[in-house]
């Protein structure tokens, strides 16, 4: 077994805060059923707000951020995983009060864990990470509700960012028409090379003063925004259509009215992937190795070790960041 590894570790003290790559040893490690080599992990933006000062994310300290990561069993003390086991962990309390996965081992409740669907390998399966499996159960939620492709357009807002990249892959391999909505039209062609039919702005969306009832234009949406952008495109969904909402990006007010509920029959759908049954997980899980999986996931992704990814946080909350950006954490820089 090992000495020590790197992990990226955070520290505050004294109002003194600092991110930077440290030696650990297991010890130093929460006890958990499951000790995980870390293989890879992922760049989201709750990441880049768990590593800011005075993050309303991470309560205690010193800590290691990181929500996503993919390895290999190295120890377990759960009947359900055995050394050598490739397994995943997201979302539930890693990298927010239990240490995540910008690590290269990881000690990891074995509730928490999935393990790797066939079809999928371990980058791959940090190429969805919490943002691809959050646009998988929007989508799987919204064909329960009735979308179908011949239903008509599917909106995907924050078209560039996880959640929207993976959501308009997703959908075209099923065969929807997909309209992206992003504030960077420099994207266009990265959208499109995606699957987007159309690729309209943030201000086509947005409406300032949101109408109880505007002009119909989609019959679904997979919204990781929020805020006013929801408001406003709930008044353009079709009759019957559904938006799923997973993220708060634009605000966690919606200046809402009934009518498109009471009217038009429109649902709202929330979308919950930190807490999601494990039952469910899995099924998401194995869609993603399978019907929902993308033709283009390379075109989808930047990777980079663990030396790189101060400035990969940094750009994600500037807005900087376009698709998925995978952490290499088996490979030596």
């Amino acid at each position: 077994m090992v000495e020590t590894f790197k992990a990226f570790k955070l520290r505050q003290q004294d109002n003194e805060f600092t991110s930077q790559i440290e030696k650990m040893t297991l010890p130093e490690l929460p006890t958990s059923d499951v000790l995980i080599r870390v293989h890879y992990s992922s760049v989201n933006y709750k990441d880049g707000l768990a590593s800011t000062p005075k993050s309303t994310i991470v309560k205690q300290y010193p800590f290691v951020p990181g929500i996503d990561l993919a390895g290999v069993v190295e120890e377990s003390n759960d009947d359900r995983f055995n050394k050598g086991d490739k397994v995943i962990a997201t979302s539930y309390e890693i990298g927010v009060s239990h240490f995540g996965g910008f690590s290269e081992y990881a000690s990891i409740p074995a509730d928490w864990i999935v393990p790797l669907p066939e079809g999928l390998t371990l980058k791959e399966a940090m190429v969805y990470g919490t943002a691809g499996f959050t646009a998988a159960l929007s989508i799987q939620r919204l064909e329960e509700n009735g979308v179908t492709p011949n239903k008509g357009n599917v909106l995907v807002t924050g078209a560039t960012g996880g959640v929207g990249t993976l959501a308009i892959a997703m959908l075209n391999k099923l065969g929807y028409q997909v309209t992206a909505s992003t504030g960077k039209l420099s994207s266009m062609d990265f959208l499109k090379q995606l699957g987007a039919t159309n690729v309209i702005t943030r201000e086509d969306v947005y409406e300032e003063k949101v109408p109880a009832l505007a002009k119909q234009h989609w019959a679904a949406a997979v919204d990781p925004v929020g805020g006013q952008t929801l408001a406003s495109m709930l008044s353009k969904i079709n009759y019957g259509g559904s938006v799923a909402v997973s993220g708060l990006t634009g605000g966690t007010s919606v200046p809402t009215t009934v009518f498109p509920f009471i009217l038009r029959g429109v649902s709202l759908i929330g979308i919950d992937s930190v807490y999601c049954p494990m039952n469910i997980r899995k099924k998401i899980w194995d869609r993603m190795a399978n019907d929902l999986k993308p033709e283009n996931m390379g075109s989808l992704t930047k990777e980079i070790h663990l030396e790189e990814l101060s400035t990969s946080l940094n750009n994600i909350l500037e807005g900087k960041s376009l698709g998925r950006t995978v952490v290499n954490l088996i490979d030596e820089n």
